[in-house]
């Protein structure tokens, strides 16, 4: 009489009725039914998992890192797999007009640049086309950081006005990240991942190399039309259509 094999004896792979579509929460097989609340035993179907994960990076108005993504499944999926569906999730999308991208806060869903000027044509708000001084200003701190103010005048070679230097604060681009143990202890700025995710960068090495600072200053406006609009009283730092030999109005530093 042949000896029958124990079903709870097999190892997972030759489990009956397992599917390798339902993943633990590391990445095994696991066989059964999903069960009700936060078991940590409790199969989780890749299905799924991606079309949470879609649901979420779309109504998202910010980018998601993969911890916050962790924080849907309630620790029933771990970081790889999420990672892991994430990059099938851009390859279904990369087809589309609208991209799934990482940027420095993580993960997130957005048109394609080839397509904004179509929606341009419908938005009631025009991204602002900031002034040479704050361009200049912005790319000396996002090039040389950390920077002081004096930092930058020595380089532009006139005075920075506190405006221009506010402007790019309320707009969330730089900030001070100390102070220079100087006499006056100078603040010292540095840019913030809120620059690198309107410019749609992970990191600042992906910044365009330094020779071409020129076509990245005159494309700067239309890149960061995502930014929130500035504050009203950083207005008068705005020119909507500046000619292009235009001048900051500051005292040349002495």
């Amino acid at each position: 009489m042949n000896e029958q094999t124990n079903p709870e004896m097999l190892p997972d792979e030759q489990t009956p009725g397992s599917d390798p579509d339902v993943v633990g929460p590391h990445g095994h097989g696991t066989d059964g039914a999903p069960e009700s609340g936060s078991d940590p035993n409790v199969p989780i179907d890749i299905a799924e998992v991606k079309r949470v994960l879609e649901a979420a990076l779309l109504s998202a108005s910010e980018p998601l890192t993969v911890q916050q993504m962790k924080r849907l499944f309630a620790g029933e999926v771990d970081a790889d797999n999420i990672r892991k569906v994430l990059d099938t999730l851009r390859d279904e999308w990369s087809e589309r007009s609208i991209e799934l991208t990482t940027v420095a806060s993580g993960w997130r869903f957005r048109v394609k640049p080839a397509y904004q000027k179509f929606l341009d044509r419908i938005s009631s708000e025009k991204p602002p086309r900031y002034s040479r001084a704050v361009l200049e200003t912005l790319a000396i701190v996002a090039y040389r950081q950390p920077v002081t103010r004096g930092d930058i005048e020595e380089i532009r070679g006139v005075a920075v006005s506190p405006p221009t230097l506010k402007a790019l604060e309320e707009r969330g681009w730089i900030e001070a990240i100390g102070h220079r143990e100087t006499p006056g202890r100078p603040a010292i700025f540095a840019t913030t991942k809120r620059f690198l995710d309107d410019l749609n960068l992970r990191s600042l090495e992906e910044l365009p190399p330094l020779e071409e600072l020129q076509s990245s200053l005159a494309a700067a406006p239309a890149a960061l039309v995502d930014a929130p609009p500035p504050a009203p009283e950083q207005q008068a730092l705005i020119d909507e259509n500046p000619p292009q030999d235009s001048t900051e109005p500051e005292a040349h530093a002495g």
